[in-house]
């Protein structure tokens, strides 16, 4: 067998394994996320029994290491039928991201690097401006990034926040700002990553007592994409850090770009201080796409991945599938598969409804599920009236009902805050509070548990089927 086969077999072996770890994943979000972190993989070899992955930072390593070594191990074992390999992380020296060089005084003399450019996780190059596929439902939000890009640093574009539910293209929009500020602007110090990176590189650091390279690396950056912030919520030492972290940017007239799951004033577990500072410069919504966005999307994905699909299939995902972004990519890639399996198979309106039939099933349950329901079924549960849950009492006996009635209504329909707070007659702050008060008391509660399973019963639902995180 020559050197080239054997090249050839191991990366296979590693794609294959991939591929079933992200096949096991049980939700697209999941598998968003997972992908997002593989990514900072710069390389694989192998040495022996070793596969020696590489990766362009050592906390990039550390993390690899402790969150996915012992899952890739086990699908390497399954796709390779050997229990003798093993997996080492190691850093890549060619591809570590140069230190930033200090700008503080003209007279400073620069180190000499190869590029400016550094992030922790790699940028994805595909998205771009040109390949958001624009609609009424993200216009203000594309113009706002295309506006950071012209105006960075400047205090009316800084920061820009931008929010949304999953799957709707929050994350591209803010790359394609990194991008199109990285190809205009070479130089520019550009940084990306998670909040739970943030927050993980954080706390390694604080225990390795490095804790002003952290400090040095983030608040030296000219650019700062940090996706998810809603993370923040899970750690005060951390808001500490990156208050600091915001602060120190936004002096420096540095372009702090940010995207979450909802608004500013709707993270109800991040101090004001921070929430303050978030809506002081733009802060713009990403809603679901109208039909006429969502087929323009399919027809982009057909072109993009060169194979020809039916008009009449594009039109019916479109019409079917109205959810998010990524369900909509999920229905396409299942009927792409089959004209890859069966290119001599005429496929037509029937065959295509039954092929997408669980897609379909999902989109029907969210929309039988509306808040009203939800709030009669609770009544009728717990044998209150729709005058005390809609009321100010409270009154336990009146305050669980309420309060499991608007977490079902935020966990399991895809209906905005705005709309949940509007039929509970409630600011928005009384909803979080809710919620936030019934994912605590599930944690211990059986009985209550056992409730909210027999509501959702009602509705063909299960705990584990959370449409809205």
């Amino acid at each position: 067998m020559s050197e080239e086969t054997i090249d050839i077999n191991y990366k296979a072996l590693w794609e294959k394994a991939i591929n079933l770890y992200l096949a096991a994943l049980s939700s697209e979000n999941e598998k968003s996320q997972v992908k997002r972190y593989l990514s900072m993989i710069t390389s694989v070899a192998k040495e022996d029994n070793s596969f020696i992955v590489y990766t362009s930072t050592p906390y990039a390593a550390d993390f690899l290491k402790t969150n996915y070594a012992d899952k890739l191990m086990r699908c390497l074992e399954i796709v390779s039928d050997d229990n003798n390999l093993n997996i080492i992380f190691k850093v890549d020296e060619d591809a570590k991201p140069a230190a930033v060089t200090h700008k503080n005084n003209k007279s400073q003399v620069k180190t000499t690097k190869v590029s400016n450019f550094v992030s922790t996780l790699p940028l994805n190059e595909d998205y771009t401006f040109d390949e958001f596929v624009r609609g009424p439902s993200n216009s203000f939000a594309v113009a706002a990034a295309e506006g950071t890009v012209k105006n960075h640093g400047k205090p009316m574009y800084n920061p820009l926040f931008i929010y949304g539910g999953s799957g709707l293209g929050k994350t591209h929009l803010m790359q394609a700002v990194g991008n199109e500020l990285k190809k205009n602007n070479p130089s520019l110090a550009i940084c990306y990553l998670t909040a739970e990176a943030f927050m993980n590189e954080y706390i390694n650091n604080m225990t390795n007592k490095t804790i002003q390279s952290f400090r040095n690396k983030y608040r030296t950056v000219d650019v700062l994409l940090l996706d998810d912030v809603q993370f923040f919520q899970r750690g005060k030492d951390t808001q500490e850090e990156f208050f600091n972290t915001f602060c120190a940017l936004k002096d420096a007239k540095k372009q702090i770009v940010m995207t979450s799951d909802v608004a500013p004033k709707d993270l109800p577990a991040i101090e004001e201080r921070l929430v303050t500072r978030f809506q002081g410069g733009i802060v713009q919504e990403i809603e679901s796409p109208g039909y006429e966005t969502r087929l323009a999307i399919l027809k982009k994905k057909v072109e993009v991945m060169n194979i020809h699909v039916p008009d009449f299939i594009l039109e019916f995902i479109a019409d079917n599938i109205k959810s998010h972004v990524r369900a909509l990519e999920g229905a396409l890639g299942k009927i792409c598969l089959h004209i890859n399996a069966f290119p001599n198979t005429l496929l037509n309106e029937e065959m295509v409804a039954y092929m997408l039939k669980d897609f379909i099933a999902e989109e029907t349950t969210k929309k039988k599920l509306t808040i009203e329901q939800i709030q009669s079924t609770v009544c009728k549960k717990y044998g209150v009236s729709m005058t005390q849950i809609l009321s100010s009492e409270r009154t336990q006996s009146i305050v669980t009902p309420r309060q499991l009635a608007m977490y079902i209504a935020r966990k399991y329909t895809t209906n905005s805050l705005l709309e949940i707070a509007r039929k509970f007659e409630k600011e928005h702050a009384t909803i979080i509070h809710g919620v936030k008060t019934i994912s605590k008391r599930l944690d211990v509660e059986n009985d209550l548990k056992s409730d909210l399973a027999e509501i959702l019963a009602e509705f063909e639902y299960k705990i584990s089927d959370i449409l809205v995180k």
